[in-house]
Protein backbone atom coordinates (compact mmCIF):
# COMPACT_ATOMS: atom_id res chain seq x y z
CA UNK A 1 0.00 0.00 0.00
CA UNK A 2 2.98 2.27 -0.58
CA UNK A 3 1.15 4.37 -3.18
CA UNK A 4 -1.31 7.00 -2.03
CA UNK A 5 -4.78 7.11 -3.48
CA UNK A 6 -5.30 10.04 -5.79
CA UNK A 7 -6.34 13.12 -3.86
CA UNK A 8 -5.26 11.92 -0.41
CA UNK A 9 -1.86 13.62 -0.22
CA UNK A 10 -3.33 17.07 0.45
CA UNK A 11 -5.49 15.66 3.25
CA UNK A 12 -2.55 13.87 4.87
CA UNK A 13 -0.18 16.83 4.64
CA UNK A 14 -2.78 19.23 6.03
CA UNK A 15 -3.55 16.82 8.88
CA UNK A 16 0.12 16.40 9.78
CA UNK A 17 0.72 20.17 9.72
CA UNK A 18 -2.32 20.68 11.94
CA UNK A 19 -0.07 19.46 14.78
CA UNK A 20 2.57 22.12 14.11
CA UNK A 21 5.23 23.28 11.63
CA UNK A 22 7.48 20.73 9.94
CA UNK A 23 10.01 20.65 7.13
CA UNK A 24 9.31 18.58 4.02
CA UNK A 25 11.29 15.52 5.09
CA UNK A 26 9.57 15.64 8.49
CA UNK A 27 6.15 15.70 6.85
CA UNK A 28 6.95 12.60 4.82
CA UNK A 29 8.39 10.84 7.87
CA UNK A 30 5.37 11.73 10.02
CA UNK A 31 2.97 10.32 7.43
CA UNK A 32 5.10 7.15 7.26
CA UNK A 33 5.12 6.73 11.05
CA UNK A 34 1.43 7.55 11.58
CA UNK A 35 0.46 5.06 8.85
CA UNK A 36 2.40 2.36 10.71
CA UNK A 37 4.92 2.41 7.87
CA UNK A 38 2.26 1.56 5.26
CA UNK A 39 2.58 4.83 3.33
CA UNK A 40 5.67 6.35 1.75
CA UNK A 41 5.53 9.82 0.26
CA UNK A 42 8.09 10.30 -2.47
CA UNK A 43 9.86 13.66 -2.73
CA UNK A 44 8.69 13.93 -6.33
CA UNK A 45 5.09 13.96 -5.08
CA UNK A 46 5.50 15.77 -1.77
CA UNK A 47 7.32 18.94 -2.81
CA UNK A 48 5.08 19.78 -5.79
CA UNK A 49 2.10 19.27 -3.47
CA UNK A 50 3.64 21.59 -0.86
CA UNK A 51 4.29 24.29 -3.48
CA UNK A 52 0.75 23.92 -4.85
CA UNK A 53 -0.82 24.12 -1.38
CA UNK A 54 1.33 27.15 -0.57
CA UNK A 55 0.17 28.86 -3.77
CA UNK A 56 -3.45 28.19 -2.74
CA UNK A 57 -2.80 29.78 0.66
CA UNK A 58 -3.40 26.59 2.66
CA UNK A 59 0.13 26.49 4.04
CA UNK A 60 2.95 28.97 4.45
CA UNK A 61 6.67 28.51 4.79
CA UNK A 62 9.63 30.19 6.40
CA UNK A 63 13.27 29.31 6.77
CA UNK A 64 14.28 27.93 10.13
CA UNK A 65 16.24 25.08 11.65
CA UNK A 66 15.44 21.39 11.62
CA UNK A 67 15.69 19.35 14.79
CA UNK A 68 19.21 18.44 13.64
CA UNK A 69 20.26 22.09 13.49
CA UNK A 70 20.26 22.34 9.70
CA UNK A 71 18.69 25.15 7.70
CA UNK A 72 15.25 23.96 6.57
CA UNK A 73 12.08 25.37 5.07
CA UNK A 74 9.35 24.90 7.68
CA UNK A 75 5.75 24.59 6.55
CA UNK A 76 2.76 25.50 8.69
CA UNK A 77 -0.99 25.52 8.27
CA UNK A 78 -2.86 28.78 7.63
CA UNK A 79 -6.42 29.61 8.63
CA UNK A 80 -7.51 28.72 5.07
CA UNK A 81 -5.55 25.47 5.43
CA UNK A 82 -7.47 24.54 8.57
CA UNK A 83 -10.72 25.16 6.74
CA UNK A 84 -9.50 23.11 3.78
CA UNK A 85 -8.49 20.29 6.14
CA UNK A 86 -12.09 20.04 7.34
CA UNK A 87 -13.37 20.07 3.74
CA UNK A 88 -10.87 17.37 2.73
CA UNK A 89 -11.76 15.28 5.79
CA UNK A 90 -15.49 15.48 5.01
CA UNK A 91 -14.88 14.54 1.36
CA UNK A 92 -12.71 11.59 2.41
CA UNK A 93 -15.31 10.33 4.89
CA UNK A 94 -18.06 10.51 2.24
CA UNK A 95 -15.90 8.66 -0.30
CA UNK A 96 -14.86 6.01 2.25
CA UNK A 97 -18.49 5.42 3.21
CA UNK A 98 -19.51 5.06 -0.43
CA UNK A 99 -16.70 2.58 -1.10
CA UNK A 100 -17.62 0.61 2.05
CA UNK A 101 -21.25 0.48 0.87
CA UNK A 102 -20.18 -0.86 -2.50
CA UNK A 103 -17.87 -3.48 -0.97
CA UNK A 104 -20.51 -4.63 1.51
CA UNK A 105 -23.45 -4.68 -0.90
CA UNK A 106 -22.08 -5.63 -4.29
Amino acid sequence: MAELLSGTLDLLVLRVLNSGPLHGFGIGERIHVLSREALDVEEGSLYPALYRMEAKGWIESEWGQSERGRKAKLYSLTRDGRSQLETERENWNRAALAIRDILDNA
